[in-house]
């Protein structure tokens, strides 16, 4: 039973990918549909999100990192030993890069615009060291399971208070109703069954 909850873990990373890569605005009324890659560089366009009325837009680009982070800590239940161990924490940093931004943007516009996304790039790879630490000093089996909820918390709901302000604006400059697309939902349902299958399924995970 154990076993089958800790693969929950695995089909909410899967979710929480494919999410990110899919519908998150759309409106076919409207002839556009933005991702949610998309969303945090197209935001930055609106005066609302310009002055600082919504929070910040960097918020879109967290489901990357939050899932880099777990991808990452997961193997702290994993020998360090394994190829296959560090060939997911070395995948986890990839995924990351899907926050990083664009070289026009590095090149032309100031650290306030993308300093912050590097910062947490930096900290999905800083957390293939510690899991790695953690396997070595075979520390509690609590410390990555609560930093793998607690972002999988941080994934779900900091999107969240960002989104449908955002949505709720460009309804309003639209004058039409926009939805919540199909990535949104898969987001949130993948960061919950990971955090279901880390919470619940964690000696599965140490098995292999």
């Amino acid at each position: 039973m154990k076993k089958r909850i800790g693969s929950l873990t695995w089909v909410g990373f899967t979710l929480i990918l494919l999410g990110y890569l899919m519908v998150w605005l759309p409106n076919p009324a409207a002839g556009f549909a933005l991702t949610g890659i998309e969303l945090g560089e197209w935001v930055k366009f609106l005066p609302a999100v310009q002055a600082g009325d919504i929070g910040p837009r960097e918020l879109f680009y967290l489901p990357p990192i939050t899932l880099g982070l777990m991808m990452a800590l997961v193997t702290s239940a994993w020998s360090n030993r394994r190829w296959q161990t560090w060939a997911m924490r070395g995948l986890a940093f990839v995924v990351s890069w899907l926050a990083f931004p664009a070289i026009e943007t590095i090149r032309f516009e100031g650290t306030a615009q993308w300093g912050l996304r590097m910062t947490w790039i930096g900290m999905v790879a800083l957390a293939g060291v510690v899991a790695a630490r953690l396997r070595q000093r075979r520390s509690p089996t609590w410390i990555p399971r609560t930093l793998i909820v607690f972002g999988a918390v941080v994934g779900t709901l900091l999107p969240a208070t960002v989104f449908f302000p955002i949505r709720d604006l460009v309804s309003g400059i639209l004058g039409m109703p926009l939805g919540v697309g199909v990535g949104f939902w898969f987001n949130v349902l993948g960061h919950i069954l990971a955090a279901i299958g880390v919470v619940w399924g964690w000696p599965a995970a140490q098995d292999a």
